[in-house]
């Protein structure tokens, strides 16, 4: 319980641009970092190699951190949707409102991918065509059955809540669900992740989803090929089988991310 109480407060915390980590780290490092310059200043005095004044830019926690952060929901996911599509090599690979500096940037390293997104996108990326469209309002009838691979990650939980802009609407992420289900063909490779834990809502942020909410929507629609998950602690469980007395707990996850990939029936 306290555990799970600091980490509500430390999230918290963070939304109001104040990180307590971040302080800790720049504490430890300060002293450290004054050493190291009053050393480099002693090693400046009488060397030709002069690169003119010394600007202070104070890096101060990356001493305590590892090469790279391979944790996480969209870690994982980016990495392993992506692997799935080279694998599968669908005709066209349809996304909606993924990260384009993640998952996208991906997947266009190695193919085509259509996008679209509520938010709009300057400038032009190979490989990357974007269409500026909101999914809880009516599709053209240009988008239904519109590709043989979509994807959707980490995005519908925020449909409907303002956070982009997007009208505010309750049901924002259902209406957002029928229009994935229209966009895709038949048979078409469908690639889904979403926040998983208690059912809730944190406003306006995101949705959390119950794995059994979507088992119960996917019914008669979807197949599930392959369930992977992330869990509280970042780290990602491929391929797992979901049983009942399992997805009932949602894997354990407070906050954690399911990953499906699935056939349209």
């Amino acid at each position: 319980m306290l555990k799970e109480l600091l980490i509500r407060l430390y999230r918290r915390a963070r939304l109001i641009g104040l990180d307590p980590l971040k302080l800790v780290d720049f504490l430890r490092g300060l002293p450290l970092y004054l050493a190291d310059l009053r050393k480099f200043r002693q090693q400046r005095e009488g060397n030709d190699f002069n690169f003119g004044k010394i600007y202070l830019y104070p890096s101060l926690d990356d001493r305590f951190s590892e090469s790279g952060n391979a944790k996480g929901h969209y870690f994982h996911q980016d990495l392993l949707i992506a692997r799935r599509i080279h694998l599968n090599n669908p005709k066209i690979h349809g996304d909606i409102g993924s990260r384009i500096d993640g998952f996208v940037a991906h997947v266009a390293s190695f193919r085509p991918i259509e996008v679209f997104d509520v938010r709009p996108q300057s400038g032009h990326i190979e490989n990357i065509n974007f269409v500026r469209c909101d999914l809880t309002k009516s599709i053209s009838e240009d988008l239904v059955e519109y590709c043989d691979s979509l994807s959707c990650l980490h995005a519908l939980e925020h449909f409907g809540l303002g956070e982009y802009g997007d009208i505010v609407m309750y049901d924002g992420h259902l209406l957002g669900w029928n229009n994935l289900f229209r966009i895709l063909r038949k048979r078409g490779k469908f690639y889904f992740s979403v926040p998983i834990g208690p059912q809730r809502i944190e406003f306006n942020s995101h949705r959390v989803f119950s794995v059994d909410y979507f088992l119960e929507i996917f019914d008669g629609k979807y197949r599930i090929d392959f369930f992977s998950f992330v869990d509280d602690k970042g780290d990602l469980h491929e391929n797992v089988k979901i049983e009942s007395d399992k997805s009932r707990d949602n894997f354990g996850c407070n906050y954690g991310c399911g990953i499906f990939e699935m056939t349209k029936l």
